[in-house]
This record gives C-alpha cells, sequence and structure tokens, in this order.
C-alpha cells in the first residue's frame, strides 16, 4: 500500500505554515471538545469490558474464561479495527474513518445490550471494538495535523481529559445500575451499552461538521481542496465564531476545488511535485528506530495501563469484597484518570514528552505494588486514585508524542500499526492475570507489571527522541 506525498515531506508547507501561525480560537477549542468527546467512548468501552466481567459473573454463572473473553474481545476488535481502520484512514481520509468508527461502534453497541448469553454478548464486543478500533489513533493524527505547535500537547491533553470522564462513569453507572438490577423491566447492565451506543451516536453525528485534515490532503496531492479548507479554518478563527458546519457556498467551493485539482491534475503536479510512500519507510532511517521503539513501548505499556482498569473489578472482587464493593472502589480509584488527565495539560509543554512518560510510568510501578498489597478499603481506592492519576499523566504524554514523531503521509498507519499491539497483547492479558491471580495472588500480578513498566521506560529513555516545542515538519 502506498500514499502520495509532497517531496517536499522535510520542509513546511505553505499549508502547515498557515495552520501553524492561526491563533488558537474558539474554532480550536470547540474541535477539541468534539474530538475530545468521541474518545470518551473508546475509553468507556476498554474499561466497560471489567465491569461487565464483575456485574454478570454471578447471575450468567460466568467461569474464568468467559470472564476473560467479556473483557479480550472488545481489544481482540480493536486490535483488528486498528490495523484496518488506521491504513484506511491514511488512504481515504480522516474524517471519514472518523464517522465509520462511531458508527459501527453504536450499532454492535445496541447489539451487546440485547445479548442473551456470553457467546453473544462476545461476539457482539468484538465488532464494537472493531469500530472503535482506531479511535484514539485518529485522535492523535487528527489533533496533531490542525493544531499549532504552540498548543499541540496542551488542547490534545485537553481533548483526553475530557475522553477519560468515560472511565469513572463507566464504573460509576455500573456500580449504581448493577445495585439497581433492573430499570423499567430491563438489567442494569444492558442500560450501560444502550447509554453507549445512543451517546456515540450523538457525536458522530456532530463530527460531520469537522473538516478534512488539510496536511493530509496535501500529502495526497489534493492542493486546492487543503488551501480551500485552510481558508474556511483561518476565517472562522478571525471572526471568532466557533461553529464549523459548512453552508452550501463553503461546500461548493470546496467541491469546485476538488474538481479542479483532478483536471489540472498537470498543473498540480508542477506546484506540488508527488512521491510514492510505501509502508516499509517505517523501518528506514531516520523512522526505523522510532518504530521499533515504539512497537516495543506499546507491548510493555498495555500491562501498565490497560491492566489495572480492566482487570481491577476482578481484582477486588478476588480479594474477597462484594461486586458492588468492588465496583465502588475501583469508581473511585477511576476519578484519577480525569483528574490526571487535567494535571498533565500545564506539564505536557512545560517538559519533554519523553520524560514525562518516564517519571509517569515510574509512578504507575509503585502505586500499583502498593495497590496489589492493600486489604483496608482507604489503602485500596488510595493506591488506585494515584495510581490511576499517574497513569493519565502517563497517557496524555505518550499520545501527544506518538502523532509527533511519524510524517504526515505515514503517520495514522505507524501508529495505528503500532497501536493494534497494544490491543493484542490485552486480549491475551486477561487469560494470563486472571491465571497468576488464582494463583499467585495480587501482589504477583502487580509486581510482574512493575518489572515490565521499568523495561519500557529503558526503551523510550535510551531510543525515543526529543519533540518539545518542535514543529511537526521539523520532527
Amino acid at each position: 500500500m502506498t500514499q502520495t506525498a509532497p517531496s517536499t515531506a522535510g520542509s513546511p508547507s505553505s499549508v502547515s505554515r498557515r495552520l501553524e501561525v492561526l491563533r488558537p480560537g474558539p474554532w480550536h477549542r470547540r474541535l477539541t471538545a468534539i474530538v475530545g468527546v468521541g474518545a470518551f467512548f473508546d475509553l468507556y468501552e476498554v474499561f466497560l469490558g471489567g465491569v461487565l466481567a464483575a456485574a454478570l459473573a454471578e447471575p450468567w454463572h460466568l467461569s474464568h474464561t468467559q470472564k476473560s473473553w467479556i473483557i479480550a474481545a472488545g481489544f481482540l476488535g480493536m486490535f483488528v479495527g486498528a490495523n484496518v481502520m488506521s491504513l484506511l484512514a491514511d488512504r481515504f481520509g480522516r474524517r471519514q474513518m472518523f464517522l465509520v468508527n462511531l458508527g459501527m461502534y453504536s450499532a454492535f453497541s445496541l447489539l451487546c445490550a440485547a445479548a442473551p448469553d456470553v457467546n453473544w454478548l462476545v461476539a457482539a464486543r468484538f465488532l464494537a471494538g472493531l469500530g472503535l478500533g482506531a479511535e484514539l489513533v485518529l485522535v492523535d493524527t487528527y489533533l496533531s495535523e490542525l493544531l499549532p505547535t504552540a498548543v499541540r500537547g496542551r488542547y490534545i491533553a485537553w481533548a483526553y481529559t475530557v475522553g477519560f470522564l468515560g472511565v469513572p462513569l463507566a464504573a460509576l453507572l455500573g456500580a449504581r445500575l448493577v445495585a439497581e438490577h433492573e430499570i423499567a423491566g430491563v438489567s442494569g447492565w444492558r442500560w450501560l451499552l444502550v447509554a453507549g451506543a445512543l451517546g456515540a451516536f450523538c457525536i458522530q453525528w456532530m463530527r460531520r461538521a469537522l473538516p478534512e485534515s488539510p496536511r493530509w490532503l496535501e500529502a495526497r496531492g489534493r492542493r486546492a481542496e487543503a488551501e480551500a479548507v485552510v481558508a474556511r479554518i483561518e476565517t472562522l478563527n478571525e471572526t471568532g465564531t466557533a461553529g464549523a458546519r459548512q453552508v452550501p457556498a463553503q461546500r461548493k467551493a470546496e467541491a469546485q476545488a476538488h474538481a479542479e485539482s483532478k483536471s489540472d491534475s498537470k498543473s498540480e503536479t508542477e506546484t506540488v511535485p508527488t512521491v510514492r510512500v510505501p509502508l516499509r519507510r517505517m523501518f528506514q532511517p531516520p523512522y526505523r528506530r522510532r518504530t521499533v521503539m515504539w512497537w516495543i513501548f506499546q507491548v510493555l505499556q498495555t500491562v501498565g495501563y490497560y491492566g489495572f482498569g480492566s482487570l481491577a473489578p476482578v481484582v477486588l472482587a478476588a480479594k474477597g469484597h462484594s461486586t458492588t464493593a468492588s465496583l465502588g472502589y475501583a469508581a473511585l480509584s477511576f476519578c484519577g484518570y480525569p483528574l490526571g488527565s487535567a494535571l498533565s495539560i500545564p506539564l505536557i509543554e512545560r517538559f519533554e514528552r519523553r520524560t514525562l512518560i518516564i517519571v509517569a510510568a515510574l509512578g504507575q510501578a509503585f502505586f500499583g505494588l502498593l495497590f496489589g498489597f492493600a486489604d483496608a478499603a482507604w489503602l485500596i481506592v488510595g493506591s488506585g486514585f494515584l495510581l490511576t492519576v499517574c497513569s493519565n499523566v502517563f497517557s496524555n504524554a505518550f499520545h501527544v508524542y506518538q502523532a509527533e514523531i511519524f510524517p504526515t503521509n505515514l503517520r495514522s498507519s505507524a501508529i495505528g500499526i503500532a497501536y493494534s499491539l497494544s490491543r493484542l497483547v490485552a486480549v491475551i492479558l486477561p487469560f494470563i492475570a486472571l491465571s497468576v491471580l488464582d494463583d499467585l495472588g495480587a501482589t504477583a500480578v502487580f509486581a510482574g507489571s512493575a518489572v515490565l513498566m521499568v523495561l519500557l521506560c529503558l526503551n523510550v529513555g535510551l531510543l525515543g527522541p526529543k519533540t518539545k516545542g518542535l514543529a511537526l515538519d521539523a520532527i
């Protein structure tokens, strides 16, 4: 598979320069909010697996294998989706895949809610995960291509702060709805899935107003369309208009620009020389070292990051706490996710991204061990809360970082393929972790996680490039 890209990839284009000099305004903030709320549903779904496994264990008489599949099925779908849809995003555009992602998730989440048995639920969660596979990859890719360098890290951190409100919400709703058992004659856990489906549908409708990435259009040789999109953004930014919906005249102008870029291909080729960029470019200098580093990173980070969020309710239940108490403790611990994300906002532009990743990863390792040893409620909640605070400083730093280290014509594909590895590890993780939990206890689970996070720090520290304060073209 190949993409068309400007041959001047190493120097800023006119489209890039115009995007960089824009003063951040209402349009940028609205864009960040809409994209961030979409991330909410990805994160809601990721952490919902542990809630469902804990809630359904008793009424459905689930075995350890069945509980593992409820958690793993969504990740397996995300693994496939991350590989397929991130490649399609480089081929067909970021905006188009944004709409496909949430549309698929909304439809299959409703199928999950209608599940009569565990096999139906597992299959539907796989299909819902397939839709969400590239969601966070697209969040990073899209925002990094539209935001000026000065606020790129901070605004992406804001987007994830909005998104991570879904994590404690999933646990809080889970604790409340599971305790209620039935609402309007429907089991409480089913309402969790209905809420996710309806919310995702609303956000998909809002995303119809998003423009295509001008950098992507330019990388595809569609310079006239890229210029038209940038001109519209400049107008909205200049007037202070927060809205981004296209009026008929704007749609007509962009359609005309697209027609002109096709009919005048000779002239376009003279102004924007193009080359064919194969995916193997990821394994050639200067990107080979970054690709290897990021593949190792994604394998290791899954255990420390998703391991806690998806398994915490099950771990607490294994320690002897009731289902309702386990979900309640997890919900209080998960409050650290949005707070940690908010804490990263002033830090993300102050410190080098890889430094934040390393410090936060060490924090996860320490507080994870403390959580594994904890028996008292206050220590469970306290260590879990501090772990999730560290987790989201870590998460926001790495999401900004991964969007910066690859060029526009490979960005979605490169980070999507790497990110899919984290989903694949997350498929295997519940089976291994629950087996270790049964045989050796919670302490062993988190001790192993701590060792892997230390290896992650060495990997990033030795192989990762510096990116803070640099424009995408310069990186």
